[in-house]
């Protein structure tokens, strides 16, 4: 077939990093597939993600390896050491990848849970035990001021979290970073919600959870990341907050329908943490990476 690729503009620029974009089309400027590539940087400047998807009914027909083709050569040039992407396990995509070169490093479970069916006493029953020597906050949108250096000092709460075989470089956090973040969200009409375990002997942030809601309040929210840090570890501080985000959500978006969270496959504490509160599995991904 006759195929046409054209760079395109981002049309979701990110707060940190960069991304590509390219559109396949026919012979009649139909489009029939799509590559995004982003170019990451925060200690992660060696790495490129990658997105590409093909329209189903034009899939075998050499399109996604054109784009593929472009995108990798284009990391490359970009001096990247790695293209990672990822795929539901099983699916076309998921084989195309294999077939070209990308190994599964990681393995992701995705999990949802049906706020309609959850118990409100329950939830209440875990809010409200006691933590000796923490209390909870929450905020919508970006952090407040007062807490922002230490919430920033948080997010390394992340970096040592299973992740199997993938290349996992910490990602430098500061308070613009988080901030930036925060406003990314909030500029694409989403609400990001975050609940923290503080640390009443200094007012640290000892942990925390996100979760971003849809603009119009309705359909499922999504779990951006539940972390606590290594020192205050073993009080229950990650159930406890993820709680109280289960509980804000269905108190302040009466018309959502779930939340959804996706946790790597050997991360056995959060595993067991959203087992317990309800969430439920749904599908697997593999995460695949290129070494260039």
């Amino acid at each position: 077939m006759s195929l046409r690729i054209t760079p395109l503009t981002d049309p979701a620029p990110g707060p940190h990093g960069r991304r590509l974009a390219w559109l396949a089309s026919d012979a009649g400027s139909v489009p029939v597939g799509t590559a995004f590539l982003r170019l990451l940087d925060g200690g992660q400047a060696h790495l490129a993600e990658l997105d590409l998807r093909v329209h189903p009914a034009e899939r075998r027909k050499g399109i996604g390896s054109r784009l593929l083709d472009g995108a990798v050569a284009t990391a490359r040039d970009e001096g990247r050491r790695r293209v990672v992407a990822r795929a539901e396990a099983g699916s076309p995509g998921d084989h195309f990848l294999a077939a070209r070169g990308f190994c599964t490093v990681l393995t992701f479970r995705y999990t949802r849970l049906a706020l309609a069916e959850v118990d409100p006493a329950v939830l209440a029953g875990i809010v409200e035990r006691p933590h000796p020597g923490y209390r909870l906050t929450s905020w919508r949108g970006t952090v407040p001021d007062d807490l922002a250096e230490t919430f920033a000092a948080s997010r390394r709460a992340m970096d040592d979290m299973p992740m199997d075989e993938a290349d996992h470089s910490p990602v430098t956090w500061d308070v613009d970073r988080v901030r930036a973040a925060a406003k990314a969200v909030e500029q694409r009409g989403d609400h990001l919600h975050t609940v923290v375990a503080v640390d009443t002997s200094d007012g640290s942030i000892a942990g925390f959870t996100e979760l971003v809601v849809p603009g119009n309040g309705s359909g499922d929210a999504q779990h951006y990341g539940t972390g606590v840090l290594p020192e205050h570890r073993g009080h229950g501080l990650a159930r406890w907050m993820k709680a109280e985000s289960i509980r804000k959500a269905r108190e302040d978006h009466p018309d959502l329908g779930g939340l959804l969270t996706d946790t790597a496959d050997g991360n056995a504490p959060m595993r067991r943490i959203n087992d317990a509160l309800g969430y439920v599995p749904t599908h697997t991904e593999h995460q695949r990476q290129l070494d260039l």
